[in-house]
């Protein structure tokens, strides 16, 4: 199954843009479109449809930023939300003095910075920015199966037996 691919909208009228070119980027994403697809209480909804300028802090410069759902419920809210890991969504741990760390902690900040003007123009349109890592995804049901296990949620594993060749 691959991880990215183009997302097959099921409800045209539900979907704010371009619903023949719907990226998905990662099973998190595709499960979330599925589910505002199918969600009765979602009026419409869009993916990277809504643009945030930002400022990196790192580079100095003004960047945009493709915020991936746009949800407008029937009760009249909208909410911006972004879905990353939940590792994102912290600063590293770990050496300081590493390529990772460093990687991981200019990830960190560019996050901080993308969702600092996320939240302020949400704000100023009087909508929410939400972000929703696994944990989230898990909890509201949009993804079934936990990425860690949740005591008592899970089944363990039976050990795998070959088949016996038939004679």
């Amino acid at each position: 199954m691959a991880y990215s691919g183009r997302y097959q909208v099921l409800n045209p009228k539900k979907y704010r843009g371009d619903h023949s070119n719907v990226i998905y980027r990662s099973l998190w994403e595709r499960d979330t479109f599925k589910w505002c697809d199918l969600n009765p209480k979602i009026k419409h909804w869009s993916s990277e449809e809504t643009v945030v300028p930002y400022f990196y802090d790192v580079d100095k410069k003004y960047h945009r930023y493709f915020v991936d759902i746009k949800i407008t419920f029937t009760d009249g809210r909208t909410i911006l939300v972004e879905i990353k890991p939940e590792k994102e969504t912290a600063p590293p741990a770990g050496q300081k003095r590493t390529k990772r760390y460093i990687n991981e902690a200019l990830t960190y900040v560019k996050n901080m910075n993308k969702w600092e003007a996320a939240n302020e123009f949400a704000k100023d349109r009087g909508w929410e920015f939400q972000i929703w890592t696994e944990k989230t995804l898990y909890e509201m049901g949009i993804m079934t199966k936990p990425m860690k296990k949740v005591p008592g949620k899970l089944k363990p594993l039976r050990p795998y037996r070959r088949k016996k060749p038939k004679k």
